[in-house]
């Protein structure tokens, strides 16, 4: 989730899953003035290969963004993409930086990455409108949402062992069927500022976005409410903890959302795991606040080399923010709501895919939530995926499913509901959670997010999950989930600029289901 009003980030992305390692560069300018762009095909299995281009500023001025463009021959289709967004036109496809790897000093460099199906390799390339092999940078144009096809890598074909979810009840006092939304209390953006005490008493979360670290690393969170400046009209800090108590004496829980697309959180160390506990603890306390959003995105989970196992986990950054989690919710006790907000690439993603790989050259990154929510599970209120800004996801059927589908909703949702092998190992397999304990989140309007679906196919998803009903193609493995825990957006503030449409009509559905 992200603060500009432009379209949010991250499309989720598939990695390599067996493959013999070769390296081929197609252009390697050497000694180049200005920025270049250099093609590395690092992985190649036959059918498809993995390809990274490296942009390179080798000029005086920085670079503050940057547009990749190249075309790819007939019969060889691009599949999934990462650290960059893509829109495609026929065979010809351009790529374009993230909010946080667009600046790129004199001597610095930076990468994305992509899969293809076939044999053929990039040709014409152009960075930011001049050759990739150097020559004078232009400003990006803005560009449209993704439009590729999904990849073709072969699935798992081992089939999920059916797993009874665990029936411990859960805590926190929500309604059986939830409205949750994101407040964007700290900055401003297109959608403009909402004031704690307007926003309407539909919505039973409210998750204050964000607080942000001081550094990637230093676990020291801080949140504070938007300046003046940015925000005209925002409310003295008296104002806004009498408006959260106002929303908690109607029943409505408040939570401190941490992360978001660029407060990238690594806890690479027990002083920096202390530090986040010290820190957060101090917000909480502040505006009385009823729990714990972790939002974390980007580059704020990984798994090292040979950290395989997601029940054994042994990554500084999973590890510690593990324990920090545990030690917040045994300082606030049973009453203290925790929830989650991943993107589909961190957690459904690991159904083929888990860290770098048995053979190294997978994303670091891929299915790195598995085992936060495996630890604390127990723990958790409410885990919704954000099912949108994402690459097209493999289901429970071995098929890819692409955002902006009621079928999408369903299949990733289902996996958290059914479980799943992890990589495709039975032998690891991530039990399902309790139906209380999921809800999927979606884009309350075209503005907030890739991947918006009108809320008729919105409901068609939840009223297949709930009652086995208005199913598409894809039939939940997980059979009917009464108790389904109900709907996450980004935002509340979108919403409003949209005439509440996600509001008022998703919270009277959410209330009238059994």
């Amino acid at each position: 989730m992200r603060r500009p009003a432009r379209r949010l980030l991250l499309a989720a992305v598939a990695a390599l899953a067996t493959v013999t390692a070769t390296t081929l560069v197609l252009a390697a300018p050497a000694q180049a003035a200005g920025p270049t762009a250099t093609f590395v095909k690092t992985s190649d299995w036959g059918t498809g290969w993995e390809g990274r281009y490296t942009i390179a500023n080798g000029g005086p001025t920085t670079v503050t963004g940057w547009q990749v463009a190249f075309t790819l021959p007939v019969g060889t289709t691009l599949g999934s993409y990462w650290d960059a967004t893509v829109t495609s036109a026929g065979q010809r496809h351009t790529f374009t930086n993230r909010s946080w790897n667009g600046t790129v000093a004199p001597g610095a460099s930076v990468s994305f990455g992509f899969l293809a199906t076939g044999s053929g390799s990039p040709t014409d390339c152009a960075l930011n409108g001049a050759p990739c092999a150097g020559g004078t940078p232009t400003s990006p144009p803005t560009t449209a949402p993704p439009t590729s096809a999904p990849p073709t890598t072969a699935p798992p074909t081992t089939a999920p062992p059916t797993t009874p979810p665990p029936t411990t009840p859960p805590a926190g006092g929500l309604p059986r069927h939830a409205l949750i939304g994101y407040l964007h209390a700290s900055f401003a953006n297109g959608s403009g500022y909402l004031r704690m005490a307007d926003v309407p008493a539909d919505w039973d979360i409210v998750n204050l976005a964000f607080g942000e670290p001081t550094t990637a690393t230093s676990g020291d969170i801080r949140f504070q409410l938007c300046p003046p400046a940015e925000c005209p009209g925002v409310e003295t800090e008296a104002e806004f903890v009498a408006a959260i108590r106002a929303k908690q004496a109607q029943g409505k829980k408040v939570l401190l959302s941490i992360g978001g697309q660029n407060g990238q959180v690594q806890l690479t160390t027990t002083a920096a795991r202390d530090t986040f506990v010290r820190s957060v603890s101090a917000i909480i306390d502040r505006y009385g606040l009823d729990g714990l959003d972790i939002d974390f995105e980007g580059h704020s989970l990984y798994l090292d080399a040979g950290d395989t196992d997601f029940r054994n986990p042994t990554t500084p950054v999973v590890v510690n923010l593990i324990s920090a989690i545990r030690t917040l919710k045994q300082r606030y006790g049973a009453g203290f709501v925790l929830t989650m907000a991943p993107e589909t690439f961190f957690v459904q993603l690991g159904y083929q895919f888990y860290g770098s790989g048995p053979w190294g050259g997978q994303d670091p990154r891929a299915g790195s939530y598995l085992p936060v929510i495996h630890a604390l599970r127990d723990d958790l209120t409410v885990l919704h995926v954000q099912d949108y800004n994402s690459g097209p996801i493999m289901g429970l059927d071995n098929q890819y499913h692409t955002m902006g589908s009621a079928d999408f909703h369903v299949a990733m949702t289902d996996m958290l509901l059914a479980g799943f092998p992890v990589a495709g190992n039975p032998d690891r397999f991530f039990s399902p959670l309790r139906e209380d304990q999921v809800a999927f989140g979606a884009p309350s309007s075209p503005s907030a997010g890739n991947g918006y679906l009108a809320p008729a196919g919105v409901q068609a998803a939840v009223t297949c999950l709930v009652k086995g009903q208005s199913c598409g193609s894809y039939a939940p493995r997980s059979g009917t989930n009464p108790a389904f825990r109900g709907l996450m957006t980004w935002s509340i503030n979108w919403d409003r600029f949209y005439a509440w449409e996600f509001r008022l009509r998703h919270g009277p559905f959410l209330r009238s289901l059994p």
